[in-house]
């Protein structure tokens, strides 16, 4: 078999290597070494991501010294780039622009998997690529192949052992056999496995869950407040199986609404170091698909004993408050409870109920619906009002017939009832991160740094190209009021959704730590995450600690627990990938169909090898390569977020509306290909 790069076939290839110390000779340059993650592209060339710097390295690829996608590498860095620090690196710029190296030692091979094609011909068998990140073929055993039951034509999951220094190929062991190439099953699970994410529990573990006893009796009330005679009831999308929260509502004599919310006492069945929570700290948080769901706890757990379904007795962690008419908190308490959820909505009954005219003698339900509806606008507008940013962007939905076939794009936005769960939680996560902090002990954070201000000054210089004036204030809260003015001055126009795209991309990412620096988008000085332990680890890390400290419990180890903050982390963003990657495959798929058509779009992204524009109505995005472009050489400005013609001068920016066909949609890749047609 051949590579896809043929230009690396010579090169000197090994699992580990390092340049071999010399004798210095006066004025010999020492090249600055890191250690980070390679991402490797389809042309071979590769960037070395390292913690805590924006900039990539680039690595030509000749210098990838046998290193592939996603392994942690030591690269030296023998150019240095001039441009100012957080512009990265990409294949289309100059060798002068950009910060170049190679790679002199692989530390670790990664553990992610590659899929690819089975294919076997004689006594050789390969696994085909057809990837983004790997250029190269992957040889296998065939006998051990044909153990596994891998056929030629099925899709498969590899894992790379080694590279030696004579050999073409990479070689490696087969982890999956897929099955058949355009099955959905096949498909979703090529995603998990990319991703190196179950799409199954191991029997063991299954067996472990389905052992945990359902008994709800005298041992397991001991220790909780009994909320079983106040009116609870569930609001949750409507295909929910799992209900991790509650809320209860009762008017009080004072004139003042006691208001409960109730979460699954995840940690009293899932013991600390048992079966199952070894298994759903590996798997970190579940999964969603665009077709399905894999949970991080057995169906036992998730969707019965800690599902809180109407009309049944649940154990749970809760936060009860106090609360007057105009949304103040009154009092607060927070420990272990059992409730009975007296009604089960969706979002759209909930939403009904808010909707409808007052009665006169409204039943309970009603009540609480609208009384806790209206508190939750007053806690969302102080919020607001404090510095809080509201993106309050809809969510991409493909619905699919049994088969998995993508029948319709559309997004799904929220309403009141969404507003209403979710401002009771916000507030609960609030007041269980603030009720340890002030104990000085070691906790579980959801942390949210402030803004990059390079690129909120981006963000201002292309808004004064609109003619909108943005504060110059960088700092603290006075950037979130600055943003949010010019969202709202701005919402509805065509610039708009360009405005909200840049103040997205300046904004830091949300993560674990123990450290404590506040929730910025938030705008709160402490948070953290307490009600989805079904769903997130990190929260049933919450309920643990949170219960350890409620009985006097010493601080625990911050080491440790920092650790465990970024490892769920990690877990996250892989989730987070692989669901948007499954989105991606069905939108590709939804638009095979439509190759040759015609659609209205606006640009929603540049960069320096091409535009990307979303079509108007479904909202899906494709590229315009700007080599397609006819008529003139396009250059990007990235300060002003513009294409420019060197001939025409024409000018594309981000927001522009344009209209494009559907030139190309590669499934295997998820990549779908658009050509402008004009401005």
């Amino acid at each position: 078999m051949k590579t896809k790069n043929s230009t690396r076939q010579k090169k000197g290839r090994v699992r580990k290597l390092s340049i071999p110390k010399k004798k210095k000779k006066a004025g010999r340059k020492i090249f600055p070494q890191y250690i980070g993650t390679l991402q490797m592209t389809r042309e071979g060339f590769a960037f070395v991501k390292v913690e805590g710097q924006e900039e990539d390295i680039f690595i030509k690829a000749a210098k990838t010294r046998g290193a592939l996608n996603n392994d942690f590498v030591r690269v030296a860095v023998t150019r240095e780039c001039p441009v100012s620090e957080g512009k990265k690196a990409s294949s289309g710029k100059n060798s002068a622009e950009r910060r170049e190296g190679e790679v002199i030692e692989i530390v670790e091979r990664s553990t992610k998997p590659f899929v690819g094609i089975f294919h076997k011909a004689g006594k050789q068998a390969w696994v085909l690529m057809q990837s983004r990140n790997m250029p190269y073929d992957i040889e296998v055993d065939p006998a051990e192949a044909e153990r596994l039951g891998a056929q030629k034509g099925y899709k498969v999951a590899v894992l790379v052992d080694e590279w030696n220094r004579h050999d073409n190929l990479p070689k490696g062991h087969l982890v999956d056999v897929l099955g058949p190439v355009g099955d959905n099953n096949t498909e979703m699970h090529a995603i998990l496995a990319e991703y190196n994410l179950p799409y199954r529990f191991e029997s063991e573990v299954e067996r472990e869950a389905e052992s945990i006893s359902a008994e709800i009796g005298e041992a397991e009330l001991k220790d909780r407040r009994d909320f079983r005679q106040t009116f609870t009831f569930t609001i949750d999308p409507s295909d929910a199986k799992d209900f991790d929260d509650a809320l209860s509502f009762e008017a009080l004599d004072n004139g003042n609404f006691q208001v409960g919310v109730h979460i699954a006492d995840v940690s009293w069945y899932v013991r600390e170091g048992s079966l199952v929570d070894k298994e759903a700290r590996n798997r970190g948080t579940s999964v969603y698909l665009v077709d399905r769901t894999i949970p991080m706890l057995p169906e036992k757990l998730c969707n019965r004993l800690c599902s809180l379904r109407e009309g049944e007795q649940k154990l749970c962690f809760s936060v009860l408050f106090e609360i007057s008419p105009d949304a103040k908190i009154r009092k607060k308490w927070i420990g272990r409870s059992v409730i009975e959820s007296d009604r089960r909505l969706d979002y759209e009954q909930a939403q009904a109920i808010i909707e409808k005219e007052p009665s006169d003698c409204p039943d309970r339900l009603e009540l609480a619906v609208k009384t806790l509806n209206r508190l939750a606008g007053i806690l969302k507008a102080r919020r607001q009002k404090s510095g809080a940013i509201d993106f309050d962007r809809p969510e991409m939905k493909v619905r699919c017939d049994e088969n998995g076939k993508p029948l319709e794009v559309y997004q799904k936005y929220s309403c009141e009832a969404n507003y209403l769960i979710e401002e009771f939680m916000l507030l609960a996560n609030k007041t269980v991160a603030e009720f340890v902090r002030s104990k000085g002990k070691t906790f579980v954070y959801r942390i949210h740094d402030e803004p990059n201000a390079e690129k909120l000054q981006n963000l201002r210089t292309f808004a004064k190209g609109f003619g909108y004036k943005m504060s110059s204030d960088t700092e603290g809260r006075k950037a979130a009021k600055a943003i949010n003015e010019l969202l709202a001055k701005s919402k509805g126009s065509a610039e708009g959704v360009a405005f909200k795209e840049l103040a997205l991309r300046s904004m830091a990412k949300a993560r674990y730590s123990t450290d404590n620096i506040g929730h910025y988008g938030l705008a709160f000085a402490d948070y953290t995450h307490f009600t989805s332990p079904i769903r997130r680890y990190p929260d049933l890390m919450v309920h643990r600690l949170l219960w350890a400290y409620l009985n006097k419990g010493k601080s625990q180890d911050k080491d440790f627990f920092e650790n465990e903050c970024k490892y769920a982390s990690e877990r996250e963003n892989i989730a987070t990938d692989a669901e948007r990657s499954s989105i991606k495959y069905k939108l590709v798929e939804y638009m095979q169909e439509r190759v040759g058509m015609e659609y209205d779009g606006h640009i929603s992204g540049l960069t320096e090898w091409g535009m990307y524009v979303e079509t108007d109505g479904e909202h899906i995005e494709g590229m315009v390569a700007l080599r397609d472009i006819r008529g003139d050489f396009f250059e990007f400005d990235e300060k002003l977020y513009r294409l420019r013609g060197r001939r025409s001068h024409k000018i594309f920016r981000l927001g522009d509306q344009v209209r494009i066909r559907v030139k190309n949609a590669n499934l295997e890749q998820r990549l779908l290909d658009f050509e402008l047609i004009e401005k």
